[in-house]
């Protein structure tokens, strides 16, 4: 095992096993969890389940064995809810159209992985500006998954309003909250797994879902969705501000991923070779998921279960890859998920997500308001793009009106010419 060097790392086999083990349990819910969210655009769910297994094994090896680095991806939350409910349901964008612009998103991050554009992106945006995307796509993510749910429903007098207790399926979805914020609280090793099964188990007994007829299977055919893209209509001015939104999304997601990760482990330093080739990976893994069917793939924080079990090269994302093998097999079980035992994930994520608002310095007049419209626009407009859009303009228009030239750099003033796009071609 020189290849990992995990003597200079102070690390075994046998620790190694056991982070990837970690880490495939504590993220193994996003087979089923991306193959339902995706579905709903109309794509085949048996054939998600398989490309979602196939991605996930694919990027988190294929990083051990590049970088070297514990770290695991797969079709990352919140952009695959913007690809289903933003893209397809609502700009009505057929779903190859949407794998054509993360197929363009992935292709400029790999690109731009071998530039220096990188830094400078990430030296143009403010920490609190980065922290406040996280927080929004949060709240789009955990208002969709309320929505699925019930529990948020259209209201024609004030545009929302509570759903209907009396139906048993969203009581089953709270009960699924009530599982997924209870495991979470108590620190339970794959607390998002342990909780969609105890709510499917209730459903199944209770007969609000149908038992699983078999558990295992070989696995789907994926013939429905690979290479179904369609980059063409994918290259047009009104969705150039979609692909840079994919683009920044994703770069900022696992950014951030890597940073908390690679501190906790030790991993990481600023613009080190191990950061660079993990997200060559990431941005690599995205072009190669569009192909198969699925949305951008992207650093899973998860991962750093694996990194507290004392994980630390590559041969922990190995391992976890591995064992992404067995969900191939698992299709029968997944399918009998309900929906209701799904979408509680999202809102738990969600939370995770927007608790970066509690590191963000709102004495800053600039950063409260951006914030604030990335936050509150995302949802209220089912688009991250939206939001960024507003934040990004808000930001530089207060900056300009208190002149304090010395915040503005041409990063942002790129992004503010991308946000203006966003309503010129709106």
């Amino acid at each position: 095992m020189s290849f990992f060097k995990l003597e200079a790392h102070n690390t075994n086999v046998k620790t190694e096993l056991r982070a990837g083990f970690t880490t495939f349990l504590t993220m193994m819910y996003i087979v089923p969890v991306n193959a339902i969210i995706m579905s709903k655009t109309g794509m085949p769910m048996g054939a998600l389940i398989t490309a979602t297994a196939l991605i996930t094994i694919f990027s988190t090896v294929l990083n051990g064995l590049w970088a070297n680095t514990p770290i695991a991806m797969s079709v990352g939350m919140g952009l695959n809810a913007y690809f289903t409910f933003g893209l397809v349901l609502g700009m009505k964008i057929p779903w190859q159209s949407a794998l054509g612009v993360v197929f363009l998103s992935g292709l400029l991050f790999l690109v731009l992985s071998f530039t220096k554009f990188r830094v400078w992106v990430l030296q143009s945006v403010p920490y609190d500006l980065r922290r406040a995307i996280s927080a929004g796509i949060g709240a789009f993510i955990a208002f969709i998954g309320l929505k699925q749910m019930g529990i948020v429903v259209a209201n024609p007098a004030v545009l929302v309003g509570l759903g209907n207790f009396d139906d048993a399926n969203l009581l089953l979805g709270v009960l699924g909250l009530v599982f997924v914020f209870a495991f979470n609280a108590w620190k339970l090793k794959g607390a998002f797994i342990l909780a969609i099964l105890a709510t499917s188990v209730i459903a199944w007994v209770s007969g609000l879902a149908a038992y699983p007829t078999e558990f295992v299977s070989m696995p789907a055919s994926m013939s429905g969705i690979v290479m179904h893209l369609d980059v063409m209509s994918a290259l047009k001015l009104s969705l150039l501000p979609v692909i840079i939104t994919f683009l920044i999304t994703d770069m900022f997601d696992s950014l951030g991923t890597l940073s908390g990760v690679g501190f906790r482990a030790g991993l990481f330093k600023d613009d080190s070779k191990e950061l660079q080739k993990t997200l060559e990976v990431d941005a690599a893994a995205t072009v190669v998921g569009s192909l198969i069917g699925v949305s951008t793939t992207t650093s899973f924080v998860e991962s750093a279960s694996g990194v507290e079990e004392g994980g630390r090269t590559g041969l922990t994302a190995v391992f976890t890859g591995m064992f992404f093998i067995l969900t191939l097999f698992m299709m029968p079980l997944f399918q009998a998920i309900p929906e209701n035992a799904i979408y509680p994930v999202l809102v738990m994520v969600g939370v995770l997500m927007f608790s970066e608002l509690a590191n963000i310095n709102f004495k800053d007049p600039a950063i409260s308001v951006a914030t604030f419209l990335i936050v509150i626009m995302m949802p209220l407009t089912y688009s991250i793009t939206n939001g960024l859009a507003f934040g990004f303009l808000a930001y530089l228009l207060i900056k300009l009106l208190k002149k304090e030239f010395d915040d503005i750099n041409t990063g942002i003033v790129f992004l503010g010419l991308i946000s203006l796009i966003v309503f010129i071609v709106h």
